[in-house]
C-alpha cells in the first residue's frame, strides 16, 4: 500500500510542477510520476528535506525539483526539435 501512495503522490507532484510552469510533461501520467520521483530526488539533494512530508516526499523541495527537471527536459526537447 505504501508504494501505491508513493506513486499517487509522485504523480501529483509532477502534475503540480507542470501546472506551475504551464508545460505538459511528456508521457502523460507516467511522465508526471517520473517527474515527481526524479524531481523529489533533485529537490531533496539541492534543498534538503524540509516542509510537509507525505509518503516519503518532502513536498516543497520535491515540487521545486520537479520544476527544475521539467525545465531541463523541455529545454533539451526544444533543442532536439530544432535540428
Amino acid at each position: 500500500m505504501g508504494f501505491l501512495w508513493a506513486l499517487i503522490v509522485g504523480g501529483i507532484i509532477g502534475w503540480l510542477a507542470s501546472l506551475i510552469l504551464g508545460k505538459d510533461v511528456p508521457g502523460g501520467i507516467i511522465g508526471n510520476i517520473i517527474a515527481g520521483f526524479v524531481g523529489s530526488m533533485i529537490g531533496q539533494a539541492l534543498f534538503g528535506s524540509w516542509g510537509p512530508d507525505i509518503a516519503g516526499f518532502a513536498i516543497v523541495p520535491a515540487i521545486l525539483g520537479a520544476i527544475i527537471l521539467i525545465l531541463i527536459v523541455s529545454f533539451i526537447l526544444r533543442a532536439v526539435n530544432k535540428r
